[in-house]
C-alpha cells in the first residue's frame, strides 16, 4: 500500500513539475511579444557604403523605408528604432530584447545617425530595427552586412554618394 501511495505522489509531483516548466516557457514567450512589421520594410545605410575606406571617427547614417522612427519605450504601431551591429558574427536571439554592448549599439532615442570611432582595420556593420522594447519585429528588419576599412589616412566624407 505504501509503495502504491508513493508512486501516486511521485507521479503527481512529476506532472506538477512539467506543468510548471510549460507555464514558465509560455510566460516567457508572452512577456516579449514581437511587434509586426509591414511587408516590404527595409533598413539600409545612408553612409558608409560597402567597401568604403573611412577615418577612425566617422558618421553612420541609418535609413528605414516602410516604418517610422520612435524612441524606445514609445509603443506605437509600425515604428521602432535602430540598432547598429559592429563586427557581429552571430546574430542575437530575435525573440528577446536586444542586449547592449560595444558590438550592439542602441539608438533608443530615435537617432538616425551616430558618430562612430573604430580601430584601424577591417570591420563589418549591420542594422537591426527593433520595437519600443528593443525586441526585433516579426518579420525581422535586418540590413545587408557591409564591410568597411578604417584608416587614419582616410578623409571624412561630407556628402552621401
Amino acid at each position: 500500500m505504501k509503495i502504491k501511495y508513493l508512486i501516486i505522489v511521485l507521479t503527481a509531483l512529476c506532472a506538477l513539475n512539467l506543468a510548471t516548466r510549460v507555464s514558465a516557457a509560455e510566460t516567457a514567450a508572452s512577456a516579449n511579444p514581437r511587434s509586426h512589421s509591414p511587408e516590404g520594410t527595409t533598413v539600409t545605410f545612408g553612409t558608409p557604403h560597402d567597401g568604403d575606406v573611412v577615418p577612425t571617427t566617422f558618421t553612420v547614417k541609418f535609413l528605414i523605408s516602410g516604418m517610422g522612427i520612435a524612441p524606445a519605450g514609445s509603443k506605437s504601431d509600425d515604428t521602432g528604432h535602430h540598432h547598429l551591429l559592429i563586427d557581429v558574427t552571430e546574430l542575437p536571439p530575435m525573440d528577446q530584447p536586444l542586449p547592449m554592448s560595444d558590438q550592439l549599439r542602441h539608438s533608443g532615442k530615435g537617432q538616425t545617425s551616430v558618430e562612430l570611432t573604430l580601430a584601424e582595420g577591417e570591420h563589418s556593420l549591420q542594422l537591426l530595427f527593433a520595437d519600443y522594447a528593443h525586441v526585433p519585429h516579426d518579420p525581422v528588419i535586418l540590413s545587408e552586412k557591409i564591410h568597411i576599412t578604417v584608416s587614419a589616412d582616410a578623409v571624412a566624407e561630407t556628402a552621401e554618394k
